[in-house]
């Protein structure tokens, strides 16, 4: 078997989040994977931009799991732009056109519409921060010393 088939993640959704990060990556976005704003949400990628912007991606692999998707408005108060990002057999005229859009696969991803621009209030914007650095650090000591941190700190 090819190696770099072994290292892809095994959903249909992380494959697409692997392709957004790689593309925010190269724009010099930091990113976070399945990040949780708020108890009750959890995001699929979320970046910093280095214009210190917050940009929210959700990645929906077919038509059941957007229709499926009851949060995502939800996710618009934590971020000052939200995408989708979706493979190329995604129906994609079912997006809302007020968000911006991601086409994506599990190497790479292109944005075809960017996402309005709505700034996060500055408190939210200080809790957002704290809790993007915060998720990081964490992940970045469980990857150094796994021992040393619980698996519910992420």
């Amino acid at each position: 078997m090819d190696q770099s088939l072994m290292n892809l993640p095994p959903m249909p959704g992380q494959r697409l989040a692997r392709g957004v990060a790689r593309m925010l990556r190269s724009m010099d976005h930091a990113v976070l994977t399945e990040f949780v704003p708020s108890r009750g949400l959890r995001v699929d990628v979320i970046s910093l931009s280095p214009k210190g912007e917050f940009w929210i991606v959700e990645c929906k692999s077919c038509r059941a799991d957007f229709a499926m998707d009851r949060k995502w408005q939800g996710y618009l108060d934590w971020c000052d732009r939200y995408f989708w990002a979706v493979d190329c057999d995604f129906p994609s005229d079912l997006l809302p056109a007020e968000t911006g859009l991601i086409m994506a696969d599990a190497y790479s991803a292109e944005i075809q519409r960017m996402a309005p621009e709505t700034r996060l209030a500055g408190a939210r914007r200080t809790k957002v921060l704290r809790d993007f650095a915060r998720a990081g650090a964490q992940r970045l000591q469980g990857l150094t010393d796994p021992e040393s941190i619980s698996v519910s700190a992420f």
